[in-house]
């Protein structure tokens, strides 16, 4: 099922305003793939760019909110990041991988990111000692999911218009 585009409140309090709009771009995310062919979701538009595809920015999406959240927030183990000791961008290496099941991922990712900040206070900082970011707070963090998703939200827009034509926002 695909997540309800829908603005947090005019009125509330500040956990509320920032998951709500972290919310919003994450479903736009789901909404900018929706009716895509597998073929097309792995295509490349960008001549110089070749992995920024609609599957591969999918991919980095759950990539980066596993990492800032579970592993600089909470301190978990940074084995296995597709960011360590892989080629530039393992993250967005996706061939064959069907856009469902990234999607899916994606969705569950995001799921568990609420779930830890649901339970954490927005002042608590992160645990990671092998990461500088571990100094920022919870709130900061989210900030910079804010940021990062809908910036990647402008990409998803632009290759999706490429693609088939599709475009529009919210």
């Amino acid at each position: 099922m695909m997540p309800t585009r829908k603005r947090p409140p005019f009125v509330a309090d500040e956990r509320t305003q920032l998951v709500g709009w972290l919310d919003l771009q994450r479903a736009i995310v789901h909404w900018k793939c929706e009716g895509l062919a597998d073929a097309d979701a792995h295509r490349s538009v960008l001549p110089t760019s070749p992995l920024m595809t609609m599957a591969g920015v999918i991919s980095h999406l759950r990539w980066v909110e596993y990492t800032w959240f579970e592993v600089v927030f909470l301190g978990g183990p940074a084995v296995g990041l597709p960011f360590d000791d892989g080629p530039e961008d393992a993250d967005m290496l996706v061939e064959g991988i069907p856009l469902a099941r990234l999607l899916e991922e994606y969705a569950q990712q995001c799921a568990v990111s609420n779930d830890i900040v649901a339970a954490h206070s927005l002042d608590a900082v992160g645990k990671h000692p092998d990461f500088n970011a571990d100094a920022a707070t919870l709130r900061w963090m989210l900030i910079h999911m804010v940021e990062e998703t809908a910036r990647h939200v402008g990409h998803l827009d632009a290759i999706r218009e490429l693609l088939d034509g599709e475009k529009g926002y919210y």
